[in-house]
């Protein structure tokens, strides 16, 4: 078995789109449109890995009790210790909020982690 894809609601849907194009060099597929649930979607698909589906719906907010945006975290590997040290100098460097890191964590993990621009939380990882 294996994840297939992760979905999160967004405000900003194109600004979320070109984020993980810009910094992910994710494939994106073409933008699906529900006009009657007022529903907007892309597929973002990452190398040898699982999808992260952006949606955006009328009436989704933080405040929401059944669905509303955001997640705990995701983890996206990349690598090396190295490419974590560059791709976070990278985000900072442009602007994005460092939460902590890079460093080992108390389990093992060497990771950074960063907000992406709706303050949804990014793990970067080896």
């Amino acid at each position: 078995m294996k994840i297939e894809h992760v979905a999160i609601w967004v405000k900003d849907l194109e600004k979320m789109k070109n984020f993980y194009e810009t910094y992910f060099h994710v494939d994106t597929s073409a933008k699906y449109h529900n006009e009657k649930k007022e529903f907007e979607s892309y597929f973002l698909t990452f190398d040898e890995s699982a999808r992260l589906e952006i949606m955006r719906k009328t009436g989704i907010d933080k405040t929401s009790t059944t669905e509303h945006l955001g997640w705990a975290h995701i983890a996206i590997s990349l690598g090396d210790k190295e490419l974590v040290d560059q791709m976070t100098a990278r985000l900072k460097k442009d602007g994005y909020p460092l939460v902590n890191g890079p460093r080992v964590t108390g389990d093992g993990y060497y990771e950074s982690v960063i907000e992406d621009p709706e303050g949804n939380l990014i793990e970067l990882t080896v």
